[in-house]
């Protein structure tokens, strides 16, 4: 039996976007061997209370919102999008369940920053660099500095130091939310790009960049999501 994953719809006040970008997530997680489990942001808690307990994993996608700044004390800044309260709502409860029962946890993107700001982390609101962060497409952008002794750097080969990478965020992760770690930064800028869990017994990895774009040509990319796909296996079959 394929494991399944949990996800939730990437925006709710954007049916468009998520429209457009949810298909690629769906289909790197079948790719994988993983069978997605869609989360309706309408859903009630019970609902996905219901959803989420037959799961094996979490992916959370990005979207067209931006964290709410006052979950982390901050001022809105100008450029910091609308929030989405019912993808917050999704997502703390999914990440309520995941670390409750050590399930494995895969962000992308505003997945990446909801589980920074989760865990009591802030986030740069608006990043001013030099580098393009904030593409839209698959293309490569620029690399990312794999940490030494990391997950990502296991995952993305142990002699990779950098690994290229592409780029559509304008907010990045800036204090570390509690048992958190940086996988992975911009060399030029050391804006954040990857974050991941210190406890070695409960699989949790976020990246800043989007993989689910290039998962069908890209190594590590699709790494990514058999890495989620077979940690979620071995964790199912810890619970027989």
């Amino acid at each position: 039996m394929k494991p399944l994953i949990a996800i939730p719809e990437p925006c709710s006040y954007d049916k468009g976007y998520s429209e457009r970008a949810f298909p690629a997530y769906l289909q790197a997680i079948k790719a994988s061997h993983g069978e997605p489990v869609i989360i309706p942001l309408d859903s009630t808690p019970e609902d996905v209370a219901r959803m989420v307990s037959g799961c094996a994993a979490v992916l959370l996608p990005g979207s067209k919102a931006d964290v709410d700044p006052q979950k982390y004390g901050a001022e809105k800044h100008q450029a910091t999008a609308p929030a989405d309260p019912a993808r917050d709502a999704a997502d703390e409860l999914l990440l309520q369940d995941a670390y409750s029962q050590r399930k494995p946890i895969l962000g992308i993107c505003y997945g990446l920053q909801a589980l920074n700001v989760w865990r009591s982390g802030t986030l740069v609101q608006h990043i001013e660099s030099r580098v393009q962060h904030t593409g839209n497409s698959g293309e490569i952008a620029h690399q990312a500095q794999v940490a030494p002794g990391s997950l990502l750097a296991s995952l993305a080969g142990q002699s990779s130091r950098s690994i290229p990478v592409n780029s559509s965020h304008h907010q990045a992760a800036e204090k570390l939310g509690d048992g958190l770690r940086v996988a992975a930064r911009c060399p030029e800028d050391q804006v954040i790009e990857a974050i991941e869990g210190i406890d070695r017994q409960h699989p949790v990895l976020a990246v800043q960049w989007h993989p689910e774009r290039t998962a069908e040509k890209d190594f590590t990319s699709r790494k990514l999501f058999d890495w989620l796909v077979e940690s979620a296996r071995q964790w199912q079959s810890g619970q027989r």
